[in-house]
């Protein structure tokens, strides 16, 4: 047996959730913060048998693409009198980090 833990941008959990679910694989979703960007994502709980591990992999890349969006960066301190204009920045967003870990034992209680 297997645990995925995956990584995944908030707006891609409730596919994500939804298309494990409907293909038989449990899931737990739990809300977390990080990264650069200090957006919202959910990091998956998943357990799968072995030989469903690649399953789960191929619904992950399906639902967590990664994709462009433009940012406005946060204003970095300026002095009195000096001018900051931010602009818009292309960053890319979504898309997945999956870790893979051997279960040596699981129980549902």
């Amino acid at each position: 047996m297997k645990l995925l833990i995956a990584v995944i941008q908030g707006e891609d959990a409730a596919a994500t959730v939804q298309a494990l679910s409907g293909a038989g694989i449990s899931v737990t979703k739990l809300s977390s913060s990080g990264g650069f960007l200090q957006q919202g994502n959910a990091t998956l709980m998943i357990g799968v048998d072995n030989d469903r591990v690649e399953n789960a992999m191929a619904l992950l890349r399906e639902n967590c693409r990664e994709r462009s969006q433009y940012m406005t960066p946060m204003p970095p301190m300026v002095e009195p009198g000096e001018f900051f204009m931010p602009y818009p920045v292309e960053v890319q967003v979504g898309g997945a980090t999956v870790f893979v870990v051997d279960v040596e034992r699981f129980e549902k209680l």
